[in-house]
C-alpha cells in the first residue's frame, strides 16, 4: 500500500495592527486626562497650579529630549541652548511692545526657525561630535547673551510685562499656556511615530546607515526631530521664565537642564513614549522632597541614575512593557498571526 503524501504545512496568515482595545482605552484615557487638566486652575489653589506648570514643563523637557535621542539616536547636551533662547526672545519681544504671552509663542516659532540653519551644520556631526557640537552652540549663546546690556547682560533680567495682569490670572494664564505647548509638542510626536516616517526614524536610531541603505532618507527624518526638540525646548524656557520671571544667562543656559533631561528620560525609559512622563513625575517628586538639601539632593540624582543604568536600563516604562509585552499607546507596529484552522477529521 503506497503511502498518502503529506500536507504541505500552511503558515497561519499574519497581520498589522497598531490599536488594540488596550492601547484604545489608555490613548482616549489619556485625552481625557489632559482636558481635565484644563480645569485645574478653577479647582484647586495657586500653589498646586504653579507646581503643576512646573510639572509640565519638565514633562515637555523630557519629551523633547527623547525625541532626538530615543527616536532618532541624536544625544544633544546642549539642548539649554533653545531653553535660554526661548526665554530671552520672550523678554526681548516684551521690550518692543509684544503682549508676553504672545511672545512666548513667537518666541517657540523663532527657535524652530533659528533650528533651520543650524541643523545644516549639526547634523554633519553624529555620536560624540554632535553631543559636543550641541553643547558649544548652547555656550555660544549663552556668552551671547551675556553681553547685551538690553537684557540685563550677565545680571539677568525680569518679564516686568507680566505685572499688567493679576497675580492670579498670570497663574492661570501661564498654567493653561504650558499645558497647549505640552499637549501640542507631544501630540506632534504621537503623530510623527504613527505617520511613516516615524518608523523610519526607529530605522535611523537603530542603524543609520542600514537605513540609508533601503531608501530611507536619514538626514530628512534627523532635520524634522531636530526642529521639533528646539521649538519644544524653546516653549520650556519660555514657560521657565513665565513661571519664575526672572533668568540670568549662567542658569537658563545652564547644563544642568539637560542632565536633568537625561535623568528624566533614563528614569523613564529611553525609546518610549510614556516614559518621559513618568520620569518628569519621578523627577519632581524628588525634587520637592530633596530640592533644599544641597549637594545630597545631587548625590542622590546620581546615584539613581545609575542605579536605573544598571539594574533598569530600560526604564520603569520600557521595563514594564517589556516584561508585561503591553503596548499602551500605539506609536508602533504589532505583527499578530492569526490562529491556525483545526484540521478536519480523516
Amino acid at each position: 500500500m503506497s503511502a498518502q503524501p503529506l500536507a504541505p504545512a500552511v503558515t497561519p496568515p499574519t497581520t498589522i495592527r497598531r490599536w488594540t482595545r488596550l492601547s484604545a482605552g489608555f490613548t482616549s484615557g489619556f485625552g481625557l486626562l489632559v482636558v481635565a487638566m484644563i480645569f485645574v486652575p478653577i479647582a484647586l489653589g495657586a500653589n498646586t497650579v504653579q507646581d503643576m506648570t512646573t510639572l509640565l514643563t519638565y514633562v515637555l523637557m523630557a519629551v523633547m529630549w527623547n525625541a532626538l535621542a530615543g527616536y532618532g539616536g541624536l544625544v544633544s547636551i546642549g539642548q539649554q541652548a533653545y531653553i535660554g533662547l526661548g526665554a530671552y526672545a520672550t523678554v526681548w519681544l516684551a521690550q518692543h511692545s509684544v503682549d508676553p504671552y504672545l511672545g512666548m509663542l513667537l518666541a517657540t516659532v523663532f527657535c524652530g526657525v533659528v533650528a533651520i540653519p543650524l541643523s545644516f551644520l549639526m547634523l554633519r556631526f553624529r555620536g560624540a561630535q554632535f553631543a559636543i557640537g550641541t553643547w558649544v552652540v548652547a555656550e555660544a549663546l549663552a556668552i551671547w547673551v551675556s553681553l547685551d546690556n538690553a537684557l540685563g547682560a550677565g545680571t539677568g533680567t525680569s518679564l516686568a510685562q507680566l505685572d499688567s495682569y493679576a497675580p492670579t490670572s498670570r497663574e492661570h494664564y501661564t498654567y493653561w499656556l504650558t499645558l497647549g505647548f505640552t499637549a501640542f509638542f507631544t501630540g506632534a510626536l504621537f503623530l510623527l511615530l504613527r505617520s511613516r516616517l516615524g518608523s523610519s526614524l526607529q530605522a535611523i536610531r537603530d542603524d543609520e546607515d542600514a537605513a540609508a541603505s533601503v531608501g530611507v532618507r536619514v538626514v530628512a527624518g534627523k532635520r524634522i526631530l531636530f526642529l521639533l526638540a528646539a521649538a519644544g525646548a524653546g516653549a520650556a524656557g519660555a514657560m521657565t521664565l513665565a513661571n519664575t520671571l526672572f533668568i540670568e544667562p549662567t542658569a537658563i543656559f545652564s547644563v544642568n537642564y539637560t542632565a536633568f533631561m537625561i535623568f528624566m528620560v533614563l528614569v523613564g525609559g529611553l525609546g518610549t513614549f510614556e516614559g518621559p512622563i513618568i520620569g518628569a513625575i519621578v523627577f519632581y517628586l524628588m525634587q520637592n522632597w530633596l530640592g533644599n538639601d544641597g549637594v545630597w539632593y545631587l548625590v542622590v540624582l546620581g546615584g539613581a541614575a545609575m542605579a536605573f543604568a544598571l539594574f533598569l536600563p530600560r526604564g520603569v516604562w520600557g521595563t514594564l512593557e517589556e516584561r508585561s509585552g503591553l503596548r499602551f499607546m500605539p506609536v508602533g507596529y504589532r505583527v499578530q498571526r492569526a490562529s491556525p484552522a483545526p484540521e478536519e477529521p480523516q
